[in-house]
């Protein structure tokens, strides 16, 4: 009976307390060091840090355009044996939940702040570099929806066209590139430019100069209207300009930690590219390369082998797998693959080295295309020259003993002048080397223009039909799973979801 009692008592007193503190029950359940709002410039940053070009670049883009390729399959098939791989998905992933995510959060945090406009037109600019990257890898994106999952409740989103993409983003990079200025609140913390406005208007009038080109087969009247556009605004003039993303050892280049990890033996460059630079004594082979002498094995890629002497590199042909390529190596004389030329690990390839994404050089040499179709003014010599001189000396950048003296540069521009007659192969050629290691970019530029003149991938087992070259990458496995419904859509105005299909701008 006592015991009766007691717990009646304590139930009476705990009831009583519980009432005495339900206008503090919500209090209890906040988590007072949690944050509840993030800084918009975070915001910016974060996705701007997490846009350096991912390990896919390595299963496709690369491959594609001939300048790094793998003679293995399985996970790494894919441009080295015009192979579907929808394991790697591009950069699908990358952009989607993560860079455009950020950018559209920060873009709906300070869309209606005007003390925060130049943090609102950074990120229009970043979403229409982050969108171009998106539509020219796969085609038709849901661009306008993407990132407002959480804000809008676009769980499933509607694709745009490519045209529609474009022209949105030609318009974004015009209004938000304008809108910039320095009367406005001006951010130290931005990890790209230090909040430097000037650098991140030229960005966006460089941008807008590329995404101009791109349309310059199926939209040659919008393409020029934006190009004077882009020109008038103002273009990057020199590599301190760069749009780099910069890593250090807590947040390491993609491309650095894959070649540097599991895949540190499995990836040379290709004969054509080291020929390309070796035929025509390219001093950016002597920054690029280094090639394993004598190495039988993985392991056995030691500095004590390592020989950088631009005269002595070996390029790994183009359409062999690990059965294929013996009787090669036999009939060059090597012991093991293992011995083609790599891109150097200890230079341009370490943990920490930049990943240059629009760069004074590309800028330089587009606007000599421009000036060859009449759509510029200018020396359409000297931009080719500016072009080639901006790379060789951007090799530094990478690294101290990437250096090229002016010595070599001048001499290369010397023995290398702009021929009548020649110049789209020689501006875009010279655009497929100054993107190097920016396999996005080379990629669409190399659809665009049609050069290099590249002899198609020889691999027997490759699964084109109708092209010579792989035209897009394909949608992720999950996309399919998903949306579905608007995928349908989307098959059936642009085309079959293969590597065959061509995006809007991509014409023969």
């Amino acid at each position: 009976m006592k015991n009766t009692i007691k717990s009646i008592a304590f139930l009476f007193c705990f009831v009583g307390l519980g009432s005495s503190c339900d206008s503090d029950f919500d209090e209890l359940n906040i988590n007072p060091v949690a944050p509840t709002e993030v800084n918009p410039n975070y915001l910016l940053n974060h996705a701007i840090v997490h846009s350096s070009l991912s390990t896919s670049i390595f299963i496709f883009e690369l491959a594609i355009i001939q300048q790094v390729v793998t003679p293995n399959g399985s996970t790494l098939a894919g441009g080295n044996f015009n192979q579907e791989n929808r394991g790697r998905p591009g950069f699908w992933v990358q952009f989607y939940r993560t860079v455009l995510k950020s950018t559209m959060e920060c873009i709906y945090a300070t869309r209606n702040d005007e003390s925060l406009s130049n943090l609102y037109n950074m990120a229009r600019i970043w979403r229409a570099f982050s969108g171009m990257i998106l539509t020219d890898t796969h085609g038709e994106v849901p661009f306008s929806k993407a990132g407002l999952g959480f804000l809008e409740g676009a769980t499933l989103p509607e694709y745009d066209t490519q045209e529609q993409i474009y022209r949105e983003i030609l318009r974004e990079l015009e209004e938000a590139s304008a809108a910039l200025t320095t009367s406005r609140q001006v951010f130290s913390g931005d990890v790209l430019f230090a909040g430097n406005i000037d650098k991140w208007r030229k960005f966006g009038y460089s941008l807008m100069l590329r995404a101009a080109m791109r349309l310059t087969k199926v939209d040659p009247n919008l393409a020029r209207e934006y190009v004077t556009k882009a020109i008038n605004g103002g273009l990057m003039q020199s590599n301190e300009d760069n749009v780099v993303i910069r890593h250090d050892a807590n947040y390491t280049n993609p491309a650095g930690s894959w070649l540097n990890g599991t895949e540190a033996n499995n990836y040379y460059l290709t004969a054509n590219f080291v020929n390309f630079l070796m035929e025509n004594n390219d001093p950016r082979l002597g920054s690029i390369a280094v090639r394993y002498v004598g190495a039988a094995s993985g392991p056995q890629q030691q500095e004590n082998r390592a020989n950088r002497d631009p005269k002595v590199q070996l390029g790994m042909p183009m359409g062999y797998d690990n059965n294929s390529i013996p009787p090669l190596l036999n009939e060059l004389g090597l012991v093991s693959f293992y011995e083609f030329s790599q891109v150097d690990r200890t230079r341009l390839a370490k943990l920490n080295s930049p990943c240059f994404l629009v760069t004074h050089a590309q800028t330089q040499l587009l606007l000599a295309e421009a000036i060859h179709r009449g759509w510029a003014n200018g020396d359409i010599h000297q931009h080719y020259r500016n072009g080639i001189t901006a790379h060789m000396e951007q090799m530094e950048l990478y690294d101290e003993n990437a250096y090229i003296s002016s010595q070599e540069i001048s001499n290369f521009i010397q023995s290398h002048p702009l021929e009548s007659g020649k110049e789209m192969e020689m501006v875009n050629t010279q655009y497929w080397v100054a993107s190097f290691l920016n396999g996005a970019e080379a990629f669409a530029n190399f659809r665009r223009t049609g050069y290099p003149d590249l002899t198609p991938n020889p691999y027997p087992g490759g699964e084109l039909l109708n092209e010579d070259f792989i035209r897009r990458l394909t949608y992720p496995d999950l996309e399919i799973a998903i949306n579905q419904g608007n995928l349908s859509q989307v098959i059936s105005r642009q085309g079959p979801d293969n590597l065959e299909t061509r995006v809007w701008w991509d014409r023969p």
